[in-house]
């Protein structure tokens, strides 16, 4: 997400490292036991080997893609590799698994406080940047990340009903469906069972009457056509998806500010991807992405039809920030 903060789930952690195994030998890349942040060749001085991680919804993916064309620009052999959620990445790149991932500030930050502190810990994050990292880095030091500068692009859950739904309930906002007493069925990730800002929070704050998950993803194809189709009433997606139209949906408004403003930043595996010379690479990145540049990338993937790997490589030469 994206989407993106709160508890791991015990289950799915426990899987991790088998899931991980398999996909980075399906992707013929080294196996976890030799994945390490070890020199080798590489393009241009050959500063070595870095595994960019990337979560399973587009704005993830592309990210991943634009830091891997930057660092690869800076002289770094670099490959992607797309797990399904941060319960799965992250302990990855704890261990050095995968060495940068394309982060949000408050989403990792209260995901690494529920891990350390349980999943009733006092929020760390709030809608003050400067804080929430603070808080960030805190948590993310003792785990051996380093937490790089924060930007301006921002992205955060969001969760919307279809047009029809929201008429015939009269909905603005997710007071509004909570008020409504309707029995929703919400397409999302399954981690979004756990997580706090999440399936938890919506009935918390708003008592909306959550009868059951699907597991179609964050603001997938399939998620948003469940809802279009009334098979699923509500569906979890971010701010910045560009194709809500294309499915006859509309975001309801987050009234009691559940969620907390996701400013887009890099995590690194300190020992393995702690060189001034990636952080100034992503830095400058950092400090041209925006808000909108985001929604114009998900268009392009999600509604334009274009690759990832693509709308990567045209944003950067747009914005000077690689070699054509």
């Amino acid at each position: 997400m994206s989407s993106r903060s709160r508890v791991a789930r015990t289950a799915v952690a426990a899987g991790a490292v088998i899931t991980l195994a398999a996909g980075l030998a399906a992707c013929g890349g080294k196996s976890l036991e030799e994945k390490g942040g070890g020199k080798g060749g590489g393009k241009g001085g050959g500063k070595g080997e870095l595994v960019i991680g990337s979560a399973g919804f587009t704005e993830s993916k592309v990210l991943a893609e634009i830091y891997s064309r930057v660092l690869a620009d800076a002289g770094y052999r670099t490959r992607v590799q797309t797990l399904a959620n941060r319960e799965l990445y992250e302990p990855a790149l704890e261990k050095g698994q995968i060495d940068v991932v394309p982060e949000y500030a408050s989403t990792l930050a209260e995901f690494l406080n529920a891990k350390k502190n349980g999943s009733k810990a006092k929020p760390v994050a709030s809608s003050d940047i400067d804080k929430t990292v603070t808080a960030l880095e805190k948590l993310a030091s003792p785990r051996g990340l380093k937490v790089l500068a924060a930007g301006r692009a921002t992205d955060q859950n969001a969760f919307a009903v279809s047009k029809e739904f929201a008429a015939e309930n009269k909905l603005k906002t997710l007071s509004d469906l909570g008020a409504s007493k309707q029995k929703i069925k919400l397409a999302s990730g399954e981690e979004c069972e756990t997580r706090v800002f999440c399936k938890p929070g919506l009935e918390k704050t708003y008592g909306i009457d959550i009868t059951a998950l699907d597991p179609k993803g964050v603001g997938t194809p399939q998620a948003k056509q469940a809802v279009k189709d009334g098979t699923d009433q509500l569906v979890l997606t971010t701010t910045t998806d560009a194709t809500l139209d294309n499915f006859g949906l509309v975001l309801l408004k987050d009234d009691k500010k559940l969620q907390n403003a996701d400013n887009v930043l890099p995590v690194v595996n300190a020992k393995s991807a702690g060189d001034k010379e990636i952080a100034a690479a992503l830095g400058k990145l950092t400090r041209a992405l925006t808000t909108e540049d985001l929604i114009t990338l998900n268009r392009k993937v999600d509604a334009e039809r274009l690759k990832p790997t693509d709308v990567a490589q045209a944003y950067l030469e747009s914005k000077e920030l690689v070699k054509k």
